[in-house]
């Protein structure tokens, strides 16, 4: 998956289509996910800066944009936030409004199963490689590190992941590292804080219930960053 932030030649393109994967797979789901995919396309829309990578909006301006109150706006940002398609780069003080970037690997994993709604053209340009004669300027999302072989039993629990959810696996369970094990506990060293953070809250229970599966000795996970 070619994830680059949307600026130079074909910037224009590569916006709608980020903001069409957010929209089908805001209507694939219940009321709750539809209402915030139409929120978080209009804020994006309305006041995000590609060009910055960058939504700095306070509180009070986004009710008005969305026409609720500033606790649903909270409400709904730390969902943004959980998901892992928002993230806070500095929180809001006295005279400067909180500021967050849009994050692109998050986002283009949640939705690639709803991509084919809009068209294979789609699937086509957000999957495939960058189309030849694009700028060469696009500055990309910051690669991985290398990521160490897995072995042994977190080898297995990992591929079992993969064949349940391997677009998931790609973006969020391959980065993790072994970093310690005993007869009954198992220790990932994440890339960074934020990636922790999003295995923790979103993939930890279907991690452990692999590892309990693979291992049934082994009665406790813990994911680190480096």
């Amino acid at each position: 998956m070619a994830v680059t932030r949307p600026v130079g030649q074909g910037a224009s393109a590569r916006k709608y289509d980020i903001i069409s994967a957010i929209g089908a797979h805001g209507l694939a789901g219940d009321k709750v996910a539809q209402r915030l995919a139409l929120r978080l396309i209009t804020l994006i829309t309305a006041r995000y800066n590609w060009a910055r990578d960058e939504l700095a909006v306070g509180q009070r301006e986004i009710a008005r944009l969305w026409s609720v109150d500033e606790r649903t706006v909270k409400r709904e940002m730390a969902r943004l936030r959980d998901l892992g398609w928002l993230v806070l780069r500095r929180q809001g003080a006295r005279g400067h409004v909180s500021s967050y970037a849009l994050n692109l690997p998050a986002i283009l994993t949640s939705t690639q199963s709803h991509w084919a709604a809009v068209g294979s053209d789609l699937s086509d340009r957000l999957a495939g490689p960058v189309p030849a004669g694009t700028d060469l300027n696009i500055i990309p999302f910051p690669a991985p590190a290398p990521i160490a072989p897995a072995e042994g039993r977190w080898a297995r629990i990992s591929d079992r992941f993969r064949a349940e959810q391997p677009a998931l696996h790609a973006a969020w369970v391959q980065p993790l590292v072994l970093e310690s094990e005993d007869s009954d506990t198992l220790t990932l060293v994440a890339p960074s804080r934020f990636h922790g953070s999003y295995v923790r809250t979103h993939l930890l229970d279907t991690l452990q219930r692999l590892c309990r599966a693979e291992v049934p000795g082994v009665s406790a996970l813990f994911i680190t960053p480096l």
